[in-house]
Protein backbone atom coordinates (compact mmCIF):
# COMPACT_ATOMS: atom_id res chain seq x y z
CA UNK A 1 0.00 0.00 0.00
CA UNK A 2 2.72 2.45 0.95
CA UNK A 3 4.98 1.35 -1.91
CA UNK A 4 2.31 2.38 -4.44
CA UNK A 5 2.26 5.99 -3.23
CA UNK A 6 5.91 6.73 -2.38
CA UNK A 7 8.29 7.29 -5.26
CA UNK A 8 11.60 7.16 -3.36
CA UNK A 9 12.93 4.94 -0.65
CA UNK A 10 15.80 5.67 1.70
CA UNK A 11 17.92 3.28 -0.38
CA UNK A 12 17.07 5.16 -3.61
CA UNK A 13 18.22 8.42 -2.07
CA UNK A 14 21.38 6.86 -0.69
CA UNK A 15 22.40 5.32 -4.01
CA UNK A 16 21.60 8.37 -6.18
CA UNK A 17 24.62 9.58 -8.15
CA UNK A 18 24.91 13.14 -9.39
CA UNK A 19 27.09 14.30 -12.23
CA UNK A 20 29.67 16.91 -11.32
CA UNK A 21 29.91 20.17 -13.21
CA UNK A 22 32.35 23.03 -13.22
CA UNK A 23 30.31 25.28 -10.95
CA UNK A 24 28.09 22.78 -9.14
CA UNK A 25 27.22 22.27 -5.51
CA UNK A 26 29.71 20.94 -3.00
CA UNK A 27 29.29 17.17 -2.93
CA UNK A 28 29.86 17.11 0.84
CA UNK A 29 26.96 19.52 1.44
CA UNK A 30 24.66 17.52 -0.82
CA UNK A 31 25.64 14.27 0.92
CA UNK A 32 24.96 15.73 4.38
CA UNK A 33 21.56 16.99 3.30
CA UNK A 34 20.67 13.68 1.66
CA UNK A 35 21.68 11.88 4.87
CA UNK A 36 19.12 13.97 6.77
CA UNK A 37 16.47 13.15 4.17
CA UNK A 38 17.27 9.44 4.44
CA UNK A 39 16.84 9.52 8.22
CA UNK A 40 13.51 11.32 7.84
CA UNK A 41 12.30 8.77 5.27
CA UNK A 42 13.20 5.91 7.58
CA UNK A 43 11.41 7.60 10.49
CA UNK A 44 8.31 8.30 8.39
CA UNK A 45 8.24 4.74 7.09
CA UNK A 46 8.54 3.30 10.60
CA UNK A 47 5.81 5.61 11.93
CA UNK A 48 3.48 4.69 9.07
CA UNK A 49 4.03 0.98 9.72
CA UNK A 50 3.27 1.40 13.43
CA UNK A 51 0.13 3.41 12.71
CA UNK A 52 -1.10 0.85 10.19
CA UNK A 53 -0.62 -1.94 12.73
CA UNK A 54 -2.44 0.07 15.41
CA UNK A 55 -5.23 0.80 12.94
CA UNK A 56 -5.63 -2.91 12.17
CA UNK A 57 -5.62 -3.76 15.90
CA UNK A 58 -8.29 -1.15 16.66
CA UNK A 59 -10.45 -2.29 13.74
CA UNK A 60 -10.28 -5.84 15.07
CA UNK A 61 -11.32 -4.63 18.53
CA UNK A 62 -14.31 -2.82 17.03
CA UNK A 63 -15.32 -5.92 15.06
CA UNK A 64 -15.00 -8.11 18.16
CA UNK A 65 -17.04 -5.67 20.25
CA UNK A 66 -19.75 -5.55 17.59
CA UNK A 67 -20.00 -9.35 17.57
CA UNK A 68 -20.55 -9.60 21.34
CA UNK A 69 -24.26 -9.57 22.24
CA UNK A 70 -25.45 -7.10 24.84
CA UNK A 71 -27.18 -8.75 27.79
CA UNK A 72 -29.23 -5.86 29.14
CA UNK A 73 -30.18 -2.41 28.04
CA UNK A 74 -29.60 0.61 30.27
CA UNK A 75 -33.34 1.16 30.77
CA UNK A 76 -33.88 -2.38 32.03
CA UNK A 77 -30.90 -2.12 34.36
CA UNK A 78 -32.13 1.17 35.83
CA UNK A 79 -35.62 -0.27 36.33
CA UNK A 80 -34.21 -3.32 38.09
CA UNK A 81 -32.10 -1.17 40.40
CA UNK A 82 -35.09 1.02 41.32
CA UNK A 83 -37.26 -2.02 41.97
CA UNK A 84 -34.61 -3.57 44.22
CA UNK A 85 -34.19 -0.28 46.07
CA UNK A 86 -37.92 -0.06 46.63
CA UNK A 87 -38.05 -3.62 47.98
CA UNK A 88 -35.10 -2.88 50.27
CA UNK A 89 -36.82 0.24 51.64
CA UNK A 90 -39.97 -1.76 52.32
CA UNK A 91 -37.96 -4.43 54.10
CA UNK A 92 -35.87 -2.01 56.19
CA UNK A 93 -38.48 0.61 57.05
CA UNK A 94 -41.61 -1.51 56.78
CA UNK A 95 -44.95 0.20 56.50
CA UNK A 96 -43.70 3.35 58.30
CA UNK A 97 -42.32 4.65 55.05
CA UNK A 98 -45.68 4.66 53.31
CA UNK A 99 -47.83 6.08 56.14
Amino acid sequence: MLADKVKLTAKDILEKEFKTAMRGYKPEDVDKFLDLIIKDYETFHQEIEELQQENMRLRKQVEDAAKRPTTQTAGTTNFDILKRLSNLEKHVFGSKLYE
